[in-house]
């Protein structure tokens, strides 16, 4: 007898609020039914926008304003001694700022930007492809965290049901009960209370979600760094249910390149240069660069409609609406942002756009695009009617508080079925053999179809292969490699493979010029759909 279909949250395949994943939120525009508050609206528009167009032959980059120095001195008074405070104050010039900033970079550095991965952990499992797909066999893994304050003096069985909702309650209570859940690697009872300081370890059996099996290629490498191109779909680093199938485990097990030091990231739907660095001093070198603004950033992405003429420049300050979810959008009380904008080309009523963001923040292009009424096309979060009927045009979200804008975004995200159950066939607890795991997916992508990279401004290295030991992984199911566990109850389901929609988002990082230092990628194909000399641009 087969069980009724599960619904299951599509990124985390968790089902509450507390388990989004904040990289990984994305919306379909038909789960959702707006009905806005009439007559309310939160965001009191100014009288002189801040949205600017340029004609073509302007300079759309005004320079930068910068903060007036703070200058505070407070001598003592007359009956105290006469001796004067040191004087407190903002550096003024250049390289003051830039040596404090290096010197907090220098002592934090080393400690937050190594991974640190053994190679047991990259051995945990391996990749193979299937339908377009780069697929994890699943595999056993421990979660281990100590015990917060608030947890101390609770049963254990209710902390991990209230806090950890990535498996039901019943799940938990099995895990207790075979003594795969520990304390201080000790079996308890499920009615344990915590202590503090205790070590709780939770052996799970971890299911991962598919990514494109798009190669991802390297453009430059020395001894110092690394420059790829990403594509869409795969995560930087380890997050959510990802972990094998992100840029530094996928390079570190396939290319030998460990220990990367993470200098900036890209949202997982955004393709293009990542830069890591492979040594502790230069990572900080290109870090300090991007934060002091030293580094041109130029993206392209294929919006909605046809963008205005000329240079379009938004300063719309920028807020995060929620960090759990990952949210944004423009508002007065955000942090100062600028991009400029240029349509450079057409593919049929969508407009080619160049984006130079000024600023780092979070989602910037995508929530400038969304208030200036021209979205990105295929944008799974900021072009949905969840932000009301205009989208978030304008800053309007339908005249619903930022509260029930999380609310619906979170209802939302847990209701996500791309990976849902095919029909309601539940598979038995056994892993599927080669022939039953291939699943129907809807236009796979073609991994040969990539053109070559491309690398300017730069000495040729040697070939990329002999330095990084790079062997080209077994494509296929191998059912000899794979695990199953009688109380996973993710091993019970069969999960809908990742279209194409759910893979790519029209967003692509294509230039970064720094200090001393330029790099460039191929484009994506949906850039390249249209009659544009980028060689002109």
């Amino acid at each position: 007898m087969q069980s009724p279909k599960l619904l299951r949250n599509a990124q985390t395949q968790h089902g509450d609020a507390s388990s989004v994943d904040v990289e990984n939120i994305f919306l379909h525009r038909h789960m959702l039914s707006t009905n806005p508050t009439s007559g309310v609206n939160l965001h009191d528009r100014e009288d002189n926008p801040k949205c600017v167009w340029f004609p073509d032959d302007q300079d759309g980059s005004p320079a930068e304003s910068k903060d007036p120095p703070i200058s505070i001195s407070e001598a003592k008074s007359e009956t105290q001694s006469k001796e004067v405070l040191p004087e407190k104050r903002k550096a003024s010039s250049t390289d003051d700022e830039g040596y404090v900033k290096k010197v907090k970079l220098d002592a934090n550095g080393l400690k937050t930007k190594r991974p640190g991965f053994s190679d047991e952990r990259y051995d945990e499992t391996s990749y193979y492809f299937e339908n377009g797909l780069r697929k994890v066999y699943p595999y056993f893994f421990t979660f281990t965290t100590f015990a917060k304050g608030r947890w101390v003096d609770e049963k254990i069985l209710d902390v991990f049901v209230r806090e950890f909702r990535a498996a039901p309650p019943e799940e938990y209570e099995r895990s207790l009960e075979a003594g795969k859940l520990t304390v201080n690697s000790e079996k308890v009872p499920k009615d344990y209370r915590i202590k503090h300081n205790d070590l709780l370890a939770n052996v799970v059996h971890r299911h991962e979600v598919p990514v494109t099996s798009q190669p991802i290629k390297i453009v430059y490498m020395d001894k110092d760094i690394v420059v790829v191109n990403k594509p869409a779909s795969i995560p930087v680093h380890p997050c959510g249910r990802y972990r094998h199938n992100t840029v530094v485990f996928i390079l570190a097990k396939e290319h030998n390149l460990k220990n990367l030091r993470t200098i900036h990231r890209l949202d997982r739907l955004t393709s293009g240069l990542l830069l890591f660095g492979r040594t502790a001093e230069k990572a900080r070198e290109l870090e300090l660069q991007i934060r002091t603004r030293q580094v041109q950033k130029e993206y392209v992405c294929r919006v909605e409609g046809r963008f205005p003429d000329g240079i379009v420049e938004c300063n719309e300050k920028i807020d995060v609406v929620s960090y759990k979810i990952g949210v944004c959008k423009v508002s007065p009380k955000g942090k100062d942002c600028k991009t400029t904008f240029k349509r450079i080309g057409e593919v049929g009523s969508d407009s080619i756009v160049l984006c130079k963001p000024l600023t780092g923040r979070m989602h910037q292009i995508r929530v400038h695009l969304q208030y200036l009424g021209y979205p990105i096309s295929n944008d799974p979060l900021y072009n949905h009617e969840v932000f009301g009927p205009l989208k978030g045009r304008g800053g309007d979200i339908g005249g619903i508080s930022e509260e029930q804008l999380i609310s619906n975004l979170i209802s939302i995200h847990n209701a996500e079925t791309w990976l849902g159950l095919e029909e309601d066939q539940i598979v038995s607890g056994e892993i599927k053999d080669a022939a039953a795991s291939t699943s129907v997916v809807e236009n796979p992508i073609n991994s040969e179809t990539e053109k070559p990279v491309i690398t300017q401004n730069l000495e040729p290295s040697n070939e990329i292969a002999t330095q990084t030991c790079y062997e080209e992984p077994d494509r296929s199911f191998d059912s000899k490699k794979a695990t199953s566990d009688p109380q996973c109850s993710e091993c019970k389901l069969n999960y809908r493979d990742p279209g194409t929609k759910d893979l790519i988002m029209y967003l692509h990082a294509w230039k970064y010029k720094g200090v001393g230092w330029e790099y460039e990628t191929e484009l994506p194909d949906w850039a390249c759909n249209s009659n544009i000399d980028y060689d002109q641009v």
